[in-house]
């Protein structure tokens, strides 16, 4: 070949690899232009609402006090987050709402409502909006001029939001919402009699049995219930996790290329690893729950089904790379076929088994949540309870950072164990 053809012959091999180099940048530029007009991202500005995002935000950290009047007769309510169990008993209220026939709420920074047959809400810098509710509508009265944003005015209804607080005014029902920063009734409901004391004056009382059962049984954030909620989604990855596993071990034998000869077994017990692992755990909860109805165990059926599928593949590779010699090393003592795995192959693969399960077992913990709420266990469902109301974001925050927290546990837990089992190290590192 002579140096022509070889020059030539090389400058194609570059220029292709020049082309497939330009190749792949271009394919993914045109995959992300196909996304963004697929998937409408120019259109997100138009559905985005950042009146909705700053109420949901201020609802994680803040609670509001809801003081309604039914229009119809008259009668004024005040109840914390709009709920009965919140609710201040019959002529009791906060300092900021003053009860009467016309009762007066006053929401800070001069902002006034008044509540009765005509509602008055005085708006410091804008005017005062009084409306009639009654058969024929709101009968709603603005100052002059345009209406500003934050007023939602029509003939049945108006809504209006300030940094005070907000109004809805409707023809049976009169609302005024006023927010607070914190968690109110977290430790305490109203009907408690440690309600509105402070820590020095909790601690005076001397009576820590009481003071534990009404937080412990606080009607609101159900701490209580919240709390076997967790001990139950940790059950079912648990459950799920080493139930799989006991499962998955002696099949993985069969699925053993070194360990089972007959090629029918082998392939079997892998497909059906396959099939196990194929569909998703969510899949098995819907198909389980069909089944067996709702609870936490079939969550932890539907992790147990899906897990097995994954330990047996693991398992049988870990298997067929076993070190033959310490079997045969064992077998050369006599042993029995079932102490030759006893004791030349469960320690080889201890390790990796170990490892994997509490990997899974962690992992496994934060799917309990997703598959607890669909099969109604765990602390899933009170999750999913807290978001459809579309009330208590509060609620969701407390949720969400309790399981975060239990995630963080399990982690820890998990590595613990690994480092006590697997290395033989307790300590921390």
């Amino acid at each position: 070949m002579t140096t022509a053809s070889l020059t030539l012959q090389a400058d194609k091999l570059i220029a292709r690899k020049r082309l497939a180099a330009c190749a792949a940048p271009a394919l993914i530029a045109v995959y992300l232009v196909y996304v963004f007009f697929a998937f409408d991202v120019p259109g997100l500005r138009d559905r985005v609402s950042v009146d909705n995002m700053n109420t949901l935000l201020r609802d994680v950290y803040s609670y509001k006090t809801h003081v309604t009047q039914d229009n119809r007769n008259g009668e004024v309510t005040i109840a914390i987050e709009g709920e009965r169990k919140g609710a201040y008993p019959a002529g009791e209220s906060p300092d900021w709402v003053r009860l009467g026939p016309a009762s007066t709420v006053d929401l800070g920074g001069g902002h006034i409502v008044t509540l009765g047959d005509t509602v008055r809400y005085d708006i410091p810098g804008y005017g005062t909006v009084t409306a009639q509710p009654g058969r024929t509508g709101v009968n709603a009265e603005l100052p002059p001029g345009d209406v500003p944003e934050w007023i939602n005015a029509s003939r049945n209804r108006v809504a209006i939001t300030t940094d005070a607080g907000r109004v809805t005014i409707t023809r049976n029902r009169t609302e005024v919402f006023r927010y607070f920063t914190g968690w109110e009734l977290f430790f305490f409901t109203l009907d408690s009699p440690f309600h509105g004391m402070g820590l020095t004056e909790l601690i005076a009382t001397g009576d820590y049995g009481a003071m534990w059962s009404d937080f412990w049984n606080n009607k609101m954030w159900r701490h209580a219930d919240v709390a076997w909620a967790l001990v139950e989604t940790i059950l079912m990855a648990f459950l799920g996790t080493f139930g799989a596993a006991i499962i998955a071990l002696p099949m993985g034998f069969l699925a053993a290329r070194n360990f089972t000869p007959l090629g029918a077994a082998r392939f079997t017990a892998r497909r059906i690893f396959d099939f196990l692992r194929g569909v998703d755990g969510l899949i098995w909860t819907i198909v389980l729950s069909r089944a067996f109805g709702p609870g936490p165990l079939t969550g932890s059926l539907a992790i147990m089904l899906t897990d097995t599928g994954t330990f047996g593949k693991i398992f049988s590779e870990a298997l067929e790379n076993v070190d033959d010699k310490q079997i045969e090393g064992i077998a050369s003592t006599g042993a029995a076929p079932l102490q030759r795995y006893r004791f030349g192959v469960i320690p080889q693969i201890t390790p990796v088994l170990l490892s994997q399960v509490l990997y899974y077992l962690e992992s496994n913990t934060r799917s309990a949540t997703i598959i607890g709420a669909i099969t109604g266990g765990g602390i899933g469902l009170l999750l999913t309870q807290a978001i459809i109301t579309q009330k208590d974001w509060e609620e969701v925050t407390y949720y969400i950072v309790l399981i975060v927290l239990m995630v963080m546990a399990m982690d820890s837990l998990s590595g613990w164990l690994r480092r006590r089992l697997i290395s033989g190290d307790g300590g921390a590192h």
